[in-house]
């Protein structure tokens, strides 16, 4: 079940859009539910943070808070749940470009001009979250759940190169084709619970073996599309001459 968050300081608009969710949830029969409507950002994301499920989220622009705006409210959900759906819903149409800067990534800027008009933005937004969905289950892309500082993020098991251990006691850094993320965690629990497609190949290295795209014999080093490498120890050289004899015969 998907759960839908509405953030808006007047009850009246609340209410109303609640009332058009919950109305399409059923009609539609999607696999949803508006778990709150609330004014207050800061009762908003306690209880985001808390939940941990990807989320719908309506937001307004002018929350009228001392703290928050819409867009950095959005940007708060953003560190929060990094792949949930964010819908503005405001008065303020020339607003709109305000997402851009903020880089909250909105699916959609809907407008209350016209009361009609926003019940088919709203049915529209459902229908859109729907199939994104359901498109990415029916691709099945794993993901690796990651949590750092006050962020959560779901890194595509396709791109990570490898894991390492950090300086500092139970660190781990997370090498992606993109970027390094440093977090608290065991090598080991990580060696456990990832499955064969990763292979510990140094007491400081667990490598994706989809990522693998070379060896270096001599140095003993795994070579990776991006000219990333890492070490391997000399007990590993048959396992890993095993992944490359596989990856060639594929």
């Amino acid at each position: 079940m998907v759960p839908i968050y509405l953030c808006d300081d007047d009850p009246k608009i609340r209410r109303i859009i609640r009332e058009k969710l919950e109305r399409e949830i059923l009609i539609s029969g999607y696999d949803m539910k508006v778990v709150m409507d609330t004014g207050s950002p800061r009762e908003l994301l306690a209880v985001v943070g808390e939940s941990g499920k990807r989320g719908i989220y309506f937001l307004d622009v002018d929350l009228k808070d001392q703290e928050y705006t819409g867009f950095t409210l959005g940007q708060a959900l953003r560190a929060i749940d990094s792949r949930g759906f964010l819908i503005y819903v405001t008065a303020y149409r020339e607003l709109a470009f305000e997402t851009f800067r903020y880089k909250v990534e909105a699916l959609d800027y809907i407008v209350k001009e016209n009361q009609e008009e926003m019940f088919q933005d709203v049915r529209r937004c459902l229908q859109v979250s729907a199939e994104r969905m359901k498109q990415e289950q029916e691709e099945d892309r794993p993901y690796f759940t990651v949590r750092f500082m006050d962020t959560v993020r779901h890194v595509p098991m396709e791109e990570i190169l490898y894991f390492e251990t950090g300086d500092k006691s139970h660190r781990i850094i997370l090498r992606t084709l993109t970027e390094s993320i440093d977090f608290t965690g065991s090598i080991q629990e990580l060696e456990q619970t990832l499955g064969r497609q990763f292979l510990r190949v140094h007491r400081a290295y667990l490598v994706n073996t989809r990522q693998i795209k070379g060896l270096d014999m001599k140095g003993r080093k795994v070579l990776f599309p991006d000219g990333e490498t890492c070490y391997f120890s000399r007990n590993k050289k048959k396992a890993l001459l095993q992944v490359m004899e596989t990856k060639t015969s594929i």
